[in-house]
């Protein structure tokens, strides 16, 4: 039974809720690094599986925010972020190299 603040009481199952905010983070910084490796000339074709991996964890992210207390919800936001900055930069980079190189 959750506190008055929306906060779990200590010791009560949360059942994986903050660890979406981690996950989606750690998710967007291992996009962050393929976005890296796919900024390379020759190497521009890795973003089109970059796309959809950033994809995933951009809505692995709006379910960590959909499902955590309103304080807690920064590290869902701040992957929710990462990875839609790097969708955005992984789209431009497709768009300069003509979607392949």
């Amino acid at each position: 039974m959750p506190a008055r603040d929306g906060a779990p009481l200590p010791g009560a199952i949360t059942h994986g809720r903050r660890e979406k905010g981690l996950i989606s983070l750690l998710w967007g910084l291992l996009a962050m690094a393929w976005m890296v490796v796919a900024l390379v000339p020759l190497l521009g074709w890795g973003n089109w599986f970059l796309i959809p991996f950033a994809a995933v964890g951009a809505m692995i992210a709006a379910v960590g925010i959909a499902l955590t207390a309103t304080g807690r919800r920064g590290r869902a936001m701040a992957g929710l972020a990462l990875n839609v900055v790097v969708m955005v930069v992984a789209v431009v980079r497709l768009g300069i190299g003509g979607g392949i190189v």
